[in-house]
């Protein structure tokens, strides 16, 4: 059984195995046994709910969601771990190991209601962005992150840390911070702090198509006035800034707004309000040709 706890134990399996750590895919373990508890406890999934597990490593928490009868979809992108992973688990009826790039592989896995997740630095904010923008959402998910990242994840409208990606977040989950994770906690030590960070599935409906697009766009140049960022978007999506004027008025702006003091409600406002539009210009120009 490896011991999960110890930097020093897990240094020797490594060794014994042949195995190293790939700089590339942001691997760190996480040997605190009490944060790991938390961050499952946190995920407060049922007996025979089915859990995705995203960069599972050796199996540290993949062990605890088992023991609390859960069903485990694990996914793994490195080798030697896939076969540690095997060898551990195979026996588990309720053991599932998807290998690869989850980047590449999550669209192609039926969905579950709860993910967790020690996150890979490089691939936890994309790979959160990625479900969301792609409509896969969770009841409730539960990762660790950088902590810079999970501060872009919660901030609010107007903080130095909101962002496109606070937005992209907002519109689908609520975001708790749960705990600050030093680097000790990990093996090896990160260079950073790291937090575990609560994503509770919101109720509202998803938002129009044309949203997330818009949200990246008005972000994009952010010593900009919303007016020049929103007739930029509109001359590369449409070929026209005609619409631009419309939409401000629609939305009681004067066009010398900042992106980054919008709550949520007024991008989905703005969305709301392009989608009308681009369905009523459809309708016209449709009616035109019929004439002819």
């Amino acid at each position: 059984m490896i011991n999960y706890n110890s930097a020093t134990a897990l240094r020797s399996f490594l060794d014994e195995e042949n195995l190293g750590m790939r700089k590339k895919f942001g691997q760190n373990f996480l040997i605190n046994p009490q944060v790991r508890l938390s961050l499952v406890s946190a995920l407060d999934a049922q007996v025979s709910d089915e859990v995705w597990e995203v960069g599972p490593g050796l199996g540290a928490m993949t062990a605890l969601l088992l023991e609390k009868g859960l069903a485990v979809k694990a996914f793994e992108i490195d080798a030697g771990f896939i076969r540690i992973l095997k060898r551990i688990f195979s026996q588990e009826k309720n053991f599932s190991l998807v290998e690869g790039d989850v980047m590449k592989t999550w669209s192609g896995q039926q969905s579950a209601p709860f993910l967790l997740g020690n996150l890979p630095y490089n691939v936890g904010a994309a790979l959160l962005a990625d479900l969301i923008e792609k409509g896969r959402t969770f009841s409730r998910i539960v990762v660790t992150v950088q902590k810079e990242v999970a501060l872009r994840m919660s901030a609010s409208a107007g903080s130095p840390d909101y962002s496109s990606f606070s937005v992209l977040c907002a519109s689908a989950y609520k975001v708790k911070p749960l705990m600050v994770i030093r680097p000790s906690s990990f093996y090896p030590q990160p260079n950073v702090d790291s937090m575990g960070v609560l994503l509770e599935k919101r109720d509202e409906d998803a938002p129009p198509a044309v949203f997330f697009q818009l949200v990246r766009a008005l972000f994009s140049s952010r010593r900009k006035t919303i007016k020049n960022n929103l007739s930029a978007f509109c001359a590369s999506r449409f070929g026209s800034t005609a619409f631009c004027a419309d939409i401000l008025r629609e939305n009681a702006l004067t066009g010398m707004e900042r992106a980054e003091d919008f709550p949520l409600e007024v991008f989905l406002s703005l969305a709301k309000t392009i989608e009308n539009m681009r369905i009523l210009n459809r309708d016209v120009n449709s009616g035109k040709h019929s004439k002819n």
